[in-house]
């Protein structure tokens, strides 16, 4: 049986035997709004993440960007147009998982500013929605893909 490296939450490596893998295509959204760029913190970790989340069965990446985003934010998004694909393989802690992500990246543009009080995010591991300012954030303030998420933003400014 093959094993797998997979990232844990707090950044250090767990091999897992490869038919433990949830194969999780997720789609995240990339918004930004007047120099500032909207993130979530992980409940775990205290990490920004984009919003976005597990694509289900049967279901288009831009109905689940635009669910995931009212969800975890509550604003309403228009999708632009795809900017990245990465692949991840993670080990989610909590829940003793492990997973193959297939990570997909959209530039999107609100339709409103207003987010959601801390207390109404609908979401297991999200908290905290907030706009954040770009110019102060680093690689190494993310969950994961930190670098890969500011270069992006240059190209939805």
């Amino acid at each position: 049986m093959s094993k797998v490296e997979c990232i844990t939450l707090d950044g250090h490596s767990k091999i897992v035997p490869s038919d433990r893998l949830i194969l999780r295509p997720a789609a995240y959204a990339l918004i930004v709004r007047d120099g500032k760029l909207l993130l979530l913190k992980m409940r775990h970790t205290g990490k920004y993440h984009l919003p976005g989340g597990g694509i289900h069965i049967g279901e288009r990446m831009e109905e689940t960007l635009k669910r995931e985003t009212r969800e975890e934010t509550g604003i309403e998004i228009d999708v632009v147009r795809f900017a990245h694909f990465e692949e991840i393989f993670f080990y989610y802690d909590p829940s003793d998982r492990a997973y193959h992500g297939l990570h997909f990246y959209f530039i999107c543009r609100p339709k409103m500013w207003r987010l959601l009080p801390d207390n109404h995010v609908v979401d297991g591991s999200a908290e905290q929605p907030r706009w954040v300012e770009i110019h102060n954030l680093h690689p190494e303030d993310f969950q994961s893909h930190g670098d890969v998420v500011l270069e992006l933003c240059k190209q939805a400014a």
